[in-house]
């Protein structure tokens, strides 16, 4: 069986990660989904939310399992026996982050594989931090995000606003 790792913080998940994720488990048996921690981001939502609201986005695509994993990302790889990490890519620096982060990994873990997706072009400029932006200053989100999501998203980021 085939298994490919999408890891992130995904906070929250958005129009563009559905999209890579879409067409990843389209590579594969079964797509893993991995909510992320990231020492360098303060998230807006707690893992369980994010997870369960990646899961409402996600949930009529049989072969996508979503998890949250605390930890290194190579340790993950290892475990779930994947063949490579699935990562978007949106811009040069992207490229350029995600190379080295691949560099790094593989000092941890020679096996260490990863699969650079560019994302669609009408995609390109949506990420959770644009998301977050818009939404505290009371903008559309609609069209960032999957609509099973919207209206837990838009709450979630005003309640904490308030």
């Amino acid at each position: 069986m085939s298994i490919l790792l999408f890891p992130g913080s995904f906070d929250p998940f958005t129009l563009g990660h559905l999209d890579i994720a879409k067409r990843a488990a389209r590579q594969c048996d079964k797509l893993v989904v991995a909510i992320m921690g990231n020492s360098a981001k303060k998230p807006a939502f707690t893992p369980d939310e994010r997870v369960e609201m990646t899961k409402l986005a996600l949930e009529k695509y049989e072969n996508i399992e979503v998890i949250s994993y605390d930890g290194l990302l190579v340790d993950l790889f290892k475990e779930i026996g994947c063949s490579a990490v699935v990562r978007g890519i949106r811009s040069e620096s992207d490229f350029r982050y995600e190379a080295e982060m691949a560099m790094a990994n593989r000092l941890l873990y020679p096996n260490y594989e990863v699969l650079l997706l560019p994302c669609r072009e009408n995609l390109s400029m949506t990420s959770s931090t644009i998301v977050k932006e818009v939404c505290y200053y009371g903008g559309d989100i609609s069209k960032m995000l999957p609509p099973e999501i919207v209206d837990i998203v838009t709450k979630g980021l005003k309640k904490g606003r308030s």
